[in-house]
């Protein structure tokens, strides 16, 4: 995801200095290049050597006449993005008023008068995270084009965003933006419909390759709007659902717009189940046959076309022949039969893994990929950003 990326990490005296390390792993671990840059209040919680160590360089922490600042983030500098994490109220109160006397924040001056992406991460007790001053200083950063990864609110502390949302929110800073202003729905995952109050019909669906299509065009500049039974991310707005007729429903409602601006696009990613049944209302007893009459669920790319004939949509087709041209000849005759942009097909033996081999087929040509889920995520936003200009 940042792939010959290279983060100036900046670090300031806050307590979750000490996440920086892991922080510096998980942005090398997702391709970047890293070089610290530190606080003297920072160099009193974690110590240059171990962020040396995490970075495989060694940190800035004083600017001297080799002008780090401008190495660093002037505008032939080496960084492509500047991410201060954590962010003190001290730190964001200096940002807003360039008040360089810190190597982070001397940094900040530079990289936003260079128009370097910026972004910020802050962490401090509530009380400060919520001081008038502390508000009014990052909104008047976030006005100049900064990106806030917002805290979490837990006991009493706005801690540091997770490491997730922290790549992400670099990704997204440093990635072009083809789908910005677009407003984009995905569906993810399994449903699930109840035979009974204890027991459910589903699928072996994980939902990865679909949370991995919604952060991808989350990356690219999208709203997106994630429909699925699955946890809520930092990247959408998550509607939740259980059975096929729910994300039917919740899809329909929010290509409408109930919510938010109306949909640009639909990519239908979840393993939605076929069948459903009739709900017992107790539970169904246990040692003695017992017959289920299965009932079709509704075609939601079908159903959904009916109210949006313009809409841009994506199917997925999973099948289990294992056979190319097999897989290629029912997604086409998906895409046909609802005039889908692409349709990706897979085997279903892919459910539940880490990477995958998909065929994204569309009216004039099939192409393979082979790699992670979220390697996939990209190419369908790509693909999709492609199918919208």
């Amino acid at each position: 995801m940042l792939d010959g990326t290279n983060v100036a990490l900046g670090i300031t005296g806050s307590i979750a200095a000490v996440k920086a390390v892991e922080l510096a792993h998980e942005l090398r671990r997702q391709g970047a290049a890293v070089r610290g840059v530190m606080t003297e209040s920072a160099r009193g919680i974690v110590h240059p050597w171990a962020v040396e160590f995490a970075t495989d360089r060694g940190p800035v922490t004083e600017i001297t006449g080799g002008v780090e600042h401008v190495a660093l983030c002037g505008r032939d500098g080496w960084a492509d993005v500047l991410l201060i994490a954590p962010a003190t109220a001290n730190t964001v109160g200096k940002v807003a008023a360039a008040v360089d006397d810190t190597p982070v924040t001397t940094c900040a001056t530079t990289a936003l008068g260079a128009g370097l992406p910026v972004v910020v991460a802050p962490a401090m007790h509530e009380p400060m995270y919520d001081h008038p001053g502390v508000l009014d200083a990052i909104d008047r950063v976030e006005s100049w084009g900064v990106d806030f990864v917002d805290p979490r609110i837990e006991e009493g502390k706005a801690k540091i965003a997770s490491e997730d949302a922290i790549v992400t929110a670099v990704a997204r800073a440093t990635t072009p933006s083809p789908l910005d202003g677009r407003h984009v729905v995905v569906t993810s995952g399994a449903t699930t419909e109840s035979i009974d109050p204890i027991r459910t019909l589903s699928n072996r669906a994980s939902g990865r390759t679909g949370r991995a299509v919604a952060r991808a065009c989350h990356v690219r500049g999208a709203d997106v709007t994630l429909v699925h039974d699955g946890p809520d991310v930092h990247y959408a707005d998550v509607r939740p659902v259980e059975s096929a007729t729910e994300m039917l429903a919740a899809v329909e409602r929010a290509v409408e717009g109930e919510g938010s601006a109306g949909a640009d696009a639909l990519v239908s990613a979840a393993a939605i189940g076929d069948f459903t049944v009739e709900t017992a209302t107790e539970k169904i007893r246990s040692g003695e046959s017992v017959t289920l009459d299965l009932e079709p669920t509704p075609k939601l790319l079908d159903r959904v076309r009916e109210g949006a004939p313009d809409l841009a949509m994506v199917g997925f087709k999973a099948e289990t022949e294992g056979d190319d041209d097999a897989m290629t000849a029912r997604a086409r005759a998906l895409l046909d039969r609802v005039g889908l942009d692409f349709v990706v097909a897979n085997d279903a033996s892919v459910m539940g893994d880490d990477r995958t081999r998909a065929l994204v087929v569309r009216d004039d040509a099939v192409t393979t990929y082979e790699g992670s889920k979220g390697g996939l995520g990209a190419r369908v936003a790509d693909r999709l950003a492609a199918a919208l200009d």
